[in-house]
């Protein structure tokens, strides 16, 4: 093999990974935003499986799951508030 031939196999390496990457990443945003909302609906299941003696019930749905989701336990602690000031 000569050295030309090395030094194409290499760049057309990196480019077809380079371009495979790219192709790859808002899928890879996607997967991480939809696990989060998968968290999300967990978490509010478990406070909705404790929270039953305090008379704490948050419905899960798409919009609950994701800010429990994306902001965590501070998004909980909002949907629960959000829920006595309402009630």
């Amino acid at each position: 093999m000569t050295p030309i031939m090395i030094i194409a196999f290499i760049t057309g390496a990196i480019f077809l990974f380079l371009s495979i990457g790219t192709s790859f990443k808002p899928l890879h945003f996607i997967g991480q935003g939809l696990v989060k909302v998968v968290i999300g609906a967990l978490f509010l299941f478990f406070v909705n499986v404790f929270g039953v003696p305090f008379d704490i019930h948050i419905p899960i749905n798409i919009i609950t799951a994701a800010v429990s989701g994306i902001l965590g336990l501070p998004g909980i602690g909002a949907l629960i508030a959000i829920k006595f000031f309402i009630m």
